[in-house]
Order: C-alpha cells, then structure tokens, then sequence
C-alpha cells in the first residue's frame, strides 16, 4: 500500500510522520510517535479509550484517519498538563483501573470548554460517549461538576 508524509500538530509541536492512506489517527500517535495515552478499546469508536481533542472538540481517534488530522490541533492526554479536570478526576475518585480514563479527561476536558454552563443533561450526554466498566459515572460527573462549580 502507497504511503505518504504529512504534518501534524499533535499537543503543539509539528510532527512529519510517514503514514499509509489507512493508518487511524489513534495508529499512528501510538505506534508512529509514541504517545500511548489513548487507548485501543473497542477499536470501532463504541468505548471512547482513545479520545483526543481534535481543534478543541473531542474526537474517536480510532474512527479519523491519520491523513484528516493534517493542518488541524490534536491534543492528547499527554498534551494536557495539570488541568482542572485532571485535578477533579483525583479528587473525586473517578476512575478505578484508568484504563479508558484518559479518554474521559480528554471528552470531560472538551465539554467543559465547550459548554463552560453546562447542565446536568449536557453532561449525561456528553458522558455517554465513552464507556467505563470499573466504576459508575456518578464520581466522573462530580468530577466535571467539580470544575464547573469552580469557574
């Protein structure tokens, strides 16, 4: 299969990796520049394990192709750096194994930028992107809730 090079800007710094047309976004952080925070779940875009943030909105990156994040922002949990919502899902005990935990931080980190007002409704939707089978979400929306009652 032909592969190309491309450029991408992945937690601020500008990244030229050689790709194939089909390599995901979520291949080729981890395999091709070793950013293995996000995580292989599902690998069809169900659990959200590898969310990254994607010019600031939250993105599957197992479902985008490493070719479609050429000239757009990637974050991912490595690019965040003691934020507010790391500090909350600390505080707040949510997670347990941790395993899909930076992908909640990641979606959590997006919402609460993209919806700095939002209700408890906005929140249950948002969460219902990403799966966790080691805890409720009840300590991951405290978390967000945590951060929203903070400013």
């Amino acid at each position: 299969m032909a592969s190309q090079t491309i450029t991408l800007d992945v937690n601020g710094e500008i990244h030229t990796v050689t790709v194939r047309a089909s390599d995901t976004l979520l291949f080729t952080l981890r395999g091709k520049l070793g950013l293995t925070g996000s995580k292989p779940g599902c690998l069809n875009g169900d659990c959200g394990a590898c969310t990254v943030n994607v010019d600031g909105w939250p993105m599957k990156s197992c479902l985008m192709l490493a070719v479609e994040a050429e000239g757009k922002k990637v974050v991912s949990i490595e690019g965040l750096h003691d934020t507010p919502i790391q500090r909350a899902f600390v505080e707040e005990f949510a997670f347990q194994c941790g395993y899909c935990t930076p992908g909640f931080i990641m979606n959590c980190h997006s919402l609460l930028k993209q919806h700095p007002n939002a209700d408890d409704r906005t929140i249950k939707e948002w969460l219902e992107s990403n799966i966790c089978r080691c805890t409720s979400y009840i300590e991951i929306e405290k978390a967000v809730k945590s951060v929203l009652r903070k400013g």
